[in-house]
């Protein structure tokens, strides 16, 4: 990838960095991309295309860092899981073999597996010595007749965000835009409408949980970048009426292109928590203009909010008053503040480290304007701020998991590598579910207390001893 091609993906005019005094995203710094590099985040976003054979061009180490590492959900072709990789070695990079190397394994993906498409993703030694990625890609799909999509994405670009914009800039020059989508079906005395989601990514099929409501309401989701996605779906978005962008940090170029290009509206939204799903679903039949949808839509949100409130109501006497710190990023900085706050719980601070300038409005709104936001992800910061605010739970992802299990304090995983889907007004219920079986386990009274022959020990000892 050329250096002005990476400069007008850091000048996203989308994104809050441009309406602050100084115009685009910063260069990264060395150490910076610690958590997450370019190709990660390129990886991450594009992996949940389930019908695709997903290549790293590269050391195996790339692939085996990388591979599995989100939580995402296929309702049939599990190819994505299949990690595959062109694992060059220090031979292979001598002696130049690296655009041989790639041609032969997509040649053996496409024969294998038969897939819809092939991914094929640059690393920092494939970008260092030069192979030509788009040349082989190009020369692999016309000598067989597959799709070869290059990513280039190699580690030293950057951060894991500038990893996902590379991802939706590579679906945007490639793939979107290059195949019509099916008639809509029709159902009786309802209009269909065409939408797509933008940076959701079905983490343990959580969004299987909100697909019912836009079956009801006559929404019919042309794809989703990415989860549980297919590569025919992927190509159609530029049809659809109307977008939500439920990662904005992500994939927020893909929202604007497709709306510059094609004239697509497009909000930003979340489905965690009550109040957050029914505004999603609101936003919808504000942007479509449909006022039919409009009366269904209110229609429905009255009803599921009344039925889950209920379902709810023996959870929530357990739950409120409770404090949590919640320390994660991006759109969930805010979005579970807000689905804590339906549960009736206390958010005593949250992480910004990820978060965009109006994530952090968002949190101002909901937690008032002294919120407090924590950027120092430290073990140190964290217990530090836990037990300052007099905290009951942290709520953050798998990396702090140790951090809590050490300090012996509750914990729950809130990021990508989580078990359970929280989306949607049943997501709502298993999130109350986990919170209270976590802080009621009774686990944690034991590991407080002394051990048993640490008691007896004590009771033996003479008084002043």
């Amino acid at each position: 990838m050329k250096a002005s091609d990476i400069l007008a993906l850091q000048n996203e005019p989308a994104c809050s960095h441009n309406k602050e005094e100084k115009s685009g995203c910063a260069r990264p710094k060395p150490g910076a991309t610690a958590g997450g590099c370019t190709f990660d985040g390129a990886q991450i976003a594009l992996l949940p295309i389930a019908d695709v054979a997903h290549i790293v061009h590269g050391p195996i180490g790339c692939s085996g860092n990388s591979w599995d590492n989100r939580g995402t959900r296929s309702s049939g072709p599990a190819l994505y899981r299949i990690g595959m990789t062109t694992d060059l070695t220090e031979q292979d990079v001598i002696m130049g073999r690296g655009e041989k190397r790639l041609f032969h394994a997509i040649k053996q993906a496409i024969d294998e597996y038969a897939p819809a498409a092939v991914f094929v993703y640059a690393t920092c030694v494939t970008a260092v010595i030069g192979d030509d990625l788009e040349a082989v890609c190009k020369a692999a799909e016309a000598r067989w007749g597959v799709p070869v999509v290059p990513v280039d994405c190699a580690g030293f670009y950057g951060t894991k965000n500038m990893g996902n914009r590379i991802a939706g800039e590579t679906m945007l020059r490639h793939v979107i835009g290059t195949r019509e989508p099916a008639p809509a079906p029709s159902l009786p005395g309802i209009q269909v409408h065409d939408i797509s989601l933008i940076g959701e990514y079905n983490i343990a099929g959580e969004f299987w949980n909100v697909a019912p409501l836009f079956d009801e309401l006559g929404l019919r989701v042309l794809a989703s970048l990415s989860g549980d996605a297919r590569y025919h779906e992927i190509q159609t978005m530029h049809r659809a009426q109307a977008n939500m962008v439920v990662c904005a940090k992500a994939l927020l170029n893909v929202a604007r292109k497709l709306n510059e290009r094609w004239g697509i509206p497009y909000f930003e939204g979340s489905f965690y928590g009550v109040a957050d799903t029914s505004q999603a679903l609101r936003d919808f039949a504000r942007l479509l203009g449909d006022a039919d949808l409009s009366a269904r839509t209110e229609a429905l949100i009255a009803r599921e909010e009344a039925k889950v409130s209920a379902a709810l109501q023996p959870w929530r006497e357990r739950l409120t008053g409770k404090r949590v710190l919640l320390y994660t990023g991006g759109v969930k900085s805010w979005s579970i503040v807000s689905a804590l706050q339906d549960l009736g719980m206390e958010v005593v601070a949250t992480g910004t480290k990820k978060s965009t300038a109006e994530d952090k409005a968002r949190i101002r709104d909901l937690m008032g304007d002294d919120a407090i936001m924590i950027d120092d992800g430290s073990p140190k910061a964290l217990l530090g701020a836990y037990k300052d605010l007099s905290a009951d739970i942290l709520i953050a992802g798998g990396r702090n998991l140790y951090t809590a299990l050490k300090a012996r304090i509750p914990f729950l995983d809130i990021n990508q590598e989580r078990e359970f889907g929280y989306a949607g007004y049943s997501g709502m219920q298993e999130l109350a579910r986990q919170l209270a079986l976590t802080m009621e386990n009774p686990v944690w009274q034991a590991v407080r207390s002394p051990a048993p022959w640490a008691q007896s020990k004590l009771a033996g000892m003479p008084v002043g001893a």
